[in-house]
């Protein structure tokens, strides 16, 4: 659970710490990137509170996400059209389901009733 926070904290640390610069074109893959990696770091945290999640799923989902991003976004260049608004809003929408329902879990103070009752 506190592995995917930490790795979060470090790379926030690193990109602070440094004087590492982007360049502006692969602005678009970046920030699908970031998109792609807190949609699925939420995602986690959504799983754990929910009882039901799985470390393969995990791993498997951040590179899977990460990957089909940035293949939308280079198909969008190369196409002379802005697919990476798709993955943006796609990462976008599912990023802020993931937080309300961590803040409903949170809320409620126990996740096991709230996965009963969110199937029902």
């Amino acid at each position: 659970m506190w592995l995917p926070v930490f790795g979060l904290l470090i790379g926030v640390l690193l990109g602070l710490l440094t004087d590492l610069k982007i360049p502006a074109e692969y602005s678009n893959y970046l920030s699908i990137a970031v998109l792609a990696a807190l949609d699925t770091l939420f995602g986690g945290i959504r799983a754990h509170l929910q009882n039901i999640y799985d470390e393969k799923v995990f791993v498997s989902g951040f590179f899977f996400n990460i990957i089909l991003a940035a293949s939308l976004a280079f198909l969008g260049v190369h196409l002379g059209v802005d697919l990476y608004l798709a993955a943006i809003f796609a990462f976008g929408v599912r990023l802020f389901q993931n937080i309300a329902v961590i803040r409903r879990i949170l809320l409620s103070g126990n996740s096991r009733n709230f996965k009963k009752t969110e199937k029902s």
